[in-house]
């Protein structure tokens, strides 16, 4: 959950979506393995670029331990695809 002044945004499961509250649906999670210090530089850049040349949105959490890629759904094979063929071991 993140709050300003203009928004609260809150990501969580389909299922847990509060009642009333607008959201989007169909997204997946891929989660860094970590954890990441936080003096590493260039980790999501690696996994970003990737994911941008094949043309996947992607949206952003980071913790104090690792970050967590979202991406849509319908996005996830083409995703998989592009992290592995920049060198990236995505597990299940």
């Amino acid at each position: 959950m993140t709050a300003t002044g203009e928004e609260l945004s809150l990501v969580c499961s389909e299922e847990n979506l509060p009642e009333g509250m607008n959201g989007e649906k169909a997204w997946c999670c891929l989660k860094i393995e970590g954890p990441l210090g936080l003096g590493q530089v260039g980790v999501l850049a690696s996994l970003a670029s990737p994911l941008r040349d094949a043309h996947v949105s992607i949206f952003v959490v980071s913790t104090y331990l690792t970050d967590y890629i979202l991406l849509k759904t319908k996005d996830l094979v083409s995703a998989v695809a592009a992290l592995s063929r920049a060198g990236h071991e995505v597990l299940s």
